[in-house]
C-alpha cells in the first residue's frame, strides 16, 4: 500500500511517501504557519514524483493549532481528489522509534504538556501539568523525554520533531491505533469561542 504522511504541528514540517516496508520520498522544511507555500510545494512534488496514494495519513497534534487544521484540511482535499483513505496519528507518537518515551510541549499559560508513548500509541491521556511538576517528573524519568520546543528551564530534553515516515510507519505497522475521519486536531484545552457582541444582546 501507498501511503503519504505530513505533519505541521511543529516549527519542522515533514511529508514522507511509504510504500512496501521503505521510505520512497522525505523532505522536511522550516514550518511557519504564516506560511504554508512551502509545505504545498513539497505535497506537489511528492504527487508528481509517485502514483497516487491509497491511504493518506496526517499528524493531529498537539502542538500549532493553525498547522494541525491546514494539514488536516489538505489531507482531507487530497482525500476527496484521489480517492485514498484519510487516517490520523497523534503527533507525538512519530518522534521517535523507540518503544517507550515521554514527550513535553509548551502548552502556554504557564503549563506544559506531557505525552507518554507506547509501541507507537498514546499510553494515557496527555496531561497538562504546572513548571514545577513537569520538572520533577524530567528528574524521575525512567524513558527519554523529547521535545519540539525549546524549553531549557526543565532541564535535559531530547530536541526531536514529529517525522512524517515515521506516520507513514505507524500507519503501516499499526493500522489499528489510527483515528478515523472525521480528523480534528488534538486539543489540550476547550477551544475558546468567542461570541459577537450584537449576538450577545439579542
Amino acid at each position: 500500500m501507498k501511503i503519504i504522511g505530513f505533519d505541521l504541528s511543529s516549527r519542522v514540517g515533514s511529508l514522507a511517501v511509504y510504500s512496501d516496508g521503505r521510505v520512497l520520498t522525505r523532505t522536511e522544511w522550516p514550518n511557519d504557519r504564516r506560511n504554508s507555500a512551502p509545505f504545498f510545494r513539497a505535497l506537489d512534488e511528492a504527487l508528481r514524483k509517485n502514483s497516487r496514494p491509497e491511504l493518506i495519513v496526517v499528524g493531529l497534534g498537539p502542538g500549532s493549532y493553525t498547522g494541525t487544521r491546514i494539514a488536516i484540511s489538505a489531507a482531507v482535499g487530497l482525500q476527496v481528489a484521489c480517492g485514498a483513505q484519510l487516517r490520523g496519528v497523534p503527533s507525538v507518537c512519530a518522534m521517535s522509534a523507540e518503544n517507550r518515551f515521554a514527550v513535553v510541549g509548551d502548552a502556554k499559560r504557564a503549563s506544559f504538556f506531557l505525552a507518554h508513548v507506547q509501541d507507537g500509541n498514546l499510553a494515557g491521556e496527555i496531561e497538562l501539568l504546572p513548571e514545577q511538576q513537569i520538572r520533577q517528573r524530567v528528574s524521575e524519568a525512567a524513558v527519554p523525554f523529547y521535545s519540539a520546543d525549546d524549553l531549557p528551564s526543565l532541564g535535559t530534553l531530547r530536541r526531536a520533531f514529529p517525522r512524517a515516515e515515521l506516520l507513514s510507519e505507524l500507519a503501516h505497522c499499526r493500522p489499528e491505533n489510527l483515528a478515523c475521519p472525521p480528523l480534528e486536531p488534538i486539543y489540550l484545552r476547550a477551544p475558546h469561542i468567542t461570541v459577537p457582541r450584537a449576538a450577545m444582546t439579542r
